[in-house]
């Protein structure tokens, strides 16, 4: 079994929102991740999808978009990220999920030697800034909701399986302090982390290791439109 990921696909097939006004990366790039998927993963092979997967305001509307994925192998595991407003409760996605979906909030699934867990993450301020008390609240939220996942997957693991973290914001800042995210994951023995959310960045690391957490950026856009294989 291998592990893939990739995050933002922003899929629009009944939302109006093409994605190539925002440059030519954007171009054709469903055509460039689906050509390589179908290339590259086995239908007993996992594909990580770290958020943003929708444009759609409504479950019922990203159907369609879910649909579009249905036929490429694998396993997809998805989680919410910040602009995913479909998702409004898990149990009402799983409900529609077709074959070989499966969705992650806050809790953990284990796929062979794998355990999966999960949580869309807050933004991580840089050094020096402030948090407004809104945003505090959220962040402070946030990482109650990651020790869930994290905690969920740790009663699954029973053989030393690896356990992969996905969350859609950066876990850090952009000199990847110590964080409220990074410590719970050292403190879990998390193996991999997968997320996604920036765009537009050039010469940004894609992949970096911190206290024997290995870290992997996944935004299509920022990786070439290109699964990145986690293992």
């Amino acid at each position: 079994m291998n592990i893939y990921a990739i995050s933002d696909l922003h899929l629009s097939v009944n939302n109006s929102k093409p994605m190539d006004i925002f440059g030519p990366v954007w171009d054709g790039y469903l055509d460039k991740i689906f050509n390589q998927w179908k290339e590259v993963v086995g239908q007993d092979d996992v594909v990580l999808l770290a958020g943003d997967f929708s444009w759609a305001m409504k479950l019922e509307n990203a159907i369609e978009d879910f649909k579009l994925l249905e036929t490429l192998p694998g396993k997809k595991i998805i989680i919410k990220g910040n602009h995913d407003y479909w998702w409004s409760s898990v149990s009402k996605l799983r409900s529609i999920l077709p074959k070989d979906f499966y969705a992650i909030q806050n809790d953990a699934m284990k796929f062979g030697e794998f355990i999966i867990c999960g949580t869309r993450g807050w933004q991580v301020i840089e050094r020096n800034a402030q948090r407004t008390p809104e945003d505090e609240r959220v962040y402070q939220r946030e990482i109650i909701r990651l020790g869930l996942t994290l905690e969920a997957a740790k009663k699954l693991q029973q053989n030393n399986e690896k356990i992969i973290c996905m969350m859609h914001y950066p876990p850090m800042n952009s000199t990847r302090d110590d964080s409220d995210f990074s410590l719970l994951f050292e403190k879990y023995n998390v193996d991999s982390v997968v997320y996604g959310h920036l765009h537009g960045y050039k010469n940004i690391p894609t992949y970096f290791e911190k206290n024997g957490v290995k870290y992997y950026l996944t935004s299509c856009d920022i990786v070439n439109n290109n699964l990145i294989k986690i293992y």
